[in-house]
């Protein structure tokens, strides 16, 4: 198993997709209603609790989150130098200027950007693409052409890292590959868009010769059933994030960024 495979142990994998997606959604709307650190710090606290039951390897764990554990300190850094002024001023220079406000906003966004990704990241790991097409089809009724099209270009994505491998031992083959970094890394990128751009061609020309873009009503090989646990699985995901909105509301940190 690669780590761009999707996760096939653990109570997460036999889940719906449409289920899980519905979940990310649901603490996803509730954490961007407001901009504070209690709620997004219950949610991050739960979220963790409940990782410790999905049983998914360590490993997998640390490489798929990575980006969001680097995502998460920058934003809030950012939002530290440039964000809202109020309070103290510590540091005032050019466009930078850090004060008390600044401080607790970049908290609050570091807390929600880390209690936002973690939970899509890690139940997206356990989505095969196939399983995600026949949920969003056939329970979620989205346009067969769409999905089947969707699918297609997901399963295509599996290829980048080795046609990216196969163009830098080309090019390095023919003696073009001694250039600067960047230039090289400019080059093998354009080649490897071109090589998308052809391959995604071929592909739309193959499915359309085999009928993916009739209008008739499509039939699937595998039904996707909508079981309890997937309930269960919602009804979590509405519990954590009412808990994390009611913990803000109830010490009085709840700032919603319409408000």
């Amino acid at each position: 198993m690669t780590l761009l495979a999707p996760v096939r142990t653990g109570p997460l994998a036999t889940l719906n997709p449409v289920a899980k997606l519905g979940a990310a959604m649901i603490v996803t709307v509730a954490l961007l209603l407001s901009i504070d650190p209690v709620s997004a710090s219950v949610a991050l606290a739960l979220e963790l609790v409940l990782l410790a039951f999905a049983r998914l390897p360590l490993r997998v764990i640390l490489a798929r989150t990575a980006p969001v554990w680097i995502a998460a300190p920058l934003a809030g850094l950012t939002t530290v130098l440039y964000g809202q002024s109020s309070g103290t001023v510590y540091v005032q220079w050019w466009a930078v200027e850090i004060s008390d406000g600044s401080l607790a906003l970049g908290v609050a966004t570091t807390l929600r950007v880390l209690a936002i990704g973690l939970p899509a990241v890690l139940l997206f790991v356990t989505i095969d693409p196939t399983d995600l097409a026949d949920g969003l089809a056939q329970l979620l009724r989205l346009p067969a052409r769409f999905v089947i099209g969707g699918l297609a270009g997901l399963r295509l994505v599996g290829l980048f890292a080795e046609d990216w491998r196969a163009l830098t031992l080309a090019r390095r083959a023919r003696g073009v590959a001694e250039s600067g970094a960047v230039r090289r890394f400019l080059g093998q990128s354009f080649a490897l868009f071109v090589l998308s751009l052809r391959r995604g061609t071929k592909l739309a020309t193959a499915m359309e010769a085999r009928g993916f873009g009739a209008s008739r009503v499509r039939t699937w090989a595998r039904p996707s059933v909508f079981r309890p646990r997937d309930w269960v699985t919602l009804v979590v995901a509405v519990l954590v994030a009412a808990t994390a909105i009611g913990a803000a509301v109830a010490t009085g940190s709840w700032n919603a960024p319409l408000s």
